[in-house]
Parts: structure tokens; sequence; C-alpha cells
């Protein structure tokens, strides 16, 4: 998540790292299938892409992406998430900070794919949107993808309501130079309808050289 009164914070206290490992970890035992979005992600890139986990949380997504063999950052605003992430997997790089300042973190611009899952983009502080978006398409490489999953609407959020809309947010990648490649209604490749409730959404950032 990031920054200063983020909608995350507001709703968690940056308190919630334990309890959302535990929440994962009961889903989990219960036979739920937890590994969606990194199962998502992995179709979309060669092995050992480089991948940067933003709004990484408990890392549960970056630490099965490092398992599948690729190379993974992750980069959070919430301590508490970012201590369970680094406990099960401190050889892992794990960095506190804002998305709206990724700039700050001294990352190379060479990533392969930028995720933002678990509803990060809408769990932002208000107004800071376009520019996380910014930060993001910012440390892609040509060709790189952004891959985003977020609810669409209060039953698909932890909020009342959808702080925006999805041509807003398509607005606000078109600004960052990306291009919408593929959209879907489920980690598991659903096709998405308009209305749904629920969007993933792979951008891409062009390649000049057609590579």
């Amino acid at each position: 998540m990031t920054g200063n009164r983020d909608r995350w914070a507001e709703l968690t206290g940056g308190q919630a790292g334990e309890e959302y490992a535990r929440r994962f970890a009961r889903l989990a035992a219960s036979g739920h299938d937890i590994h969606g979005e990194a199962t998502f992600c992995a179709t979309l890139v060669e092995p050992a892409a480089r991948v940067l986990d933003a709004g990484c949380g408990t890392g549960r997504i970056a630490v099965r992406l490092a398992e599948l063999g690729h190379r993974c950052t992750g980069v959070d605003v919430d301590a508490s998430m970012l201590a369970v992430a680094r406990r099960h997997a401190p050889a892992q790089e794990w960095l506190l900070g804002d998305l709206a300042r990724t700039d700050a973190l001294g990352l190379e611009p060479d990533f392969d794919l930028v995720l933002a899952a678990g509803n990060v983009i809408p769990l932002l502080a208000a107004g800071t949107e376009a520019a996380v978006i910014g930060q993001l398409a910012a440390v892609l490489r040509p060709g790189g993808l952004l891959v985003t999953g977020m609810g669409l609407d209060a039953a698909h959020l932890p909020l009342p309501e959808a702080p925006f809309g999805l041509a807003d947010f398509d607005e606000w990648c078109d600004r960052a130079g990306l291009t919408l490649r593929q959209r879907y209604a489920t980690w598991s490749g659903d096709p998405y309808v308009p209305g749904c409730g629920y969007a993933v959404s792979v951008h891409v950032r062009p390649d000049p050289d057609g590579r």
C-alpha cells in the first residue's frame, strides 16, 4: 500500500500482518488454492524473470514466485506485514517504502513484471493513484508488464464503495505510457465482462524496438 493516510492504514491501523497471515493459513489448511495470483503471473514471463511485488503484504505471492524460480522484490509501507514476510523468507528482498515514492528505493528500471494484487490500487491514499501507477511503470523494462487485480464494487472491496472506476484506472495507465493487453474477471482467467465486480488487468510498457 502507500503512504500517508492510505485507505489500508485507515482500515487496519498498520497492525494487520499477523492476522492477515493467519487468514491465508486457514484458507490453505481448508484446501483453498492461495497461489492463484502467482500461477497467473508465472504464465506471463520467462523463467527467472525479475518481479516487483508492489504492496507485497506478508509476501505470499512473492515467496511463491521465488519458489517457481523468479527473482522477486517485495515493497510495502506496512511494517507489520513485512515483518511476516521477512520471517517466512529472510533471504528475499523486502523493502519498506511508499509506492508513490518508489523512485526513492533505488530500484533498477529492469523489472519484467510489476504486480499490484490484493486491492493495492483501491487502497492507496486518495489522489495518489496516478502517481503510483507512474512510479510502477517507470521501473518496468520496455516490454515489461504491470499486472493488477482489484475489486470494482463494495462486494469485492473492504470499502463501502469503489473509490474510482475502471475507466479512471485505464486513463492513469495510459498517462504512464502503458497499453492494456489483457483483462480478466478472475486470476483463473475467466473472461472479463463490463460490469464485473473484479478485474485482473495486464498492461504492457511498449518496446520501441518491438522486442
